[in-house]
């Protein structure tokens, strides 16, 4: 045996036994499939200030405040050689330690790159370019 139960007006309320929403004068509506919540996340912008700038000759770059829970984007451009790592402190800069996976160095780039390289869940961790250049000037961006 099945059970409906219809909420009519002038009725201001829904049983809490299931979810359901309705217009202002009109009966509540169950949720299913086919008749999903009309709601949708909305992210605002990130208010982290980007970090950018270049670099001629080996150095540090930072620190990148992060935003919890966004992607870090990296871009690296120009004409350069050799290698950037982003690192991450969670002491306020200092000690910083490269980012890995599995073990592995990750976020470390030898050309010019835009890819997301990181999200952070922590409060108070912040990155930081360190750039061993042999040669060019890099442009970089950290941001979100």
């Amino acid at each position: 045996m099945t059970i409906v139960a219809e909420v009519e007006i002038p009725a201001g309320f829904v049983p809490q036994y299931a979810m359901a929403f309705g217009a202002v004068d009109a009966p509540a509506v169950a949720v299913h499939d086919g008749n999903p919540l009309p709601v949708r996340l909305l992210k605002k912008p990130a208010g982290s200030v980007p970090l950018a700038g270049s670099l001629g000759a080996s150095g540090l770059a930072g620190p990148f405040l992060p935003e919890l829970d966004r992607p870090i984007w990296v871009t690296l451009s120009g004409d350069w050689s050799g290698t950037v790592d982003l690192l991450r402190s969670v002491d306020g800069g200092v000690t910083k330690f490269p980012l890995t996976a599995g073990g592995a160095r990750w976020a470390r780039f030898t050309a010019n790159a835009n890819e997301a390289a990181a999200e952070e869940s922590e409060v108070g961790a912040s990155y930081y370019l360190f750039a061993t250049l042999t040669g060019g000037t890099l442009t970089y961006r950290v941001a979100q």
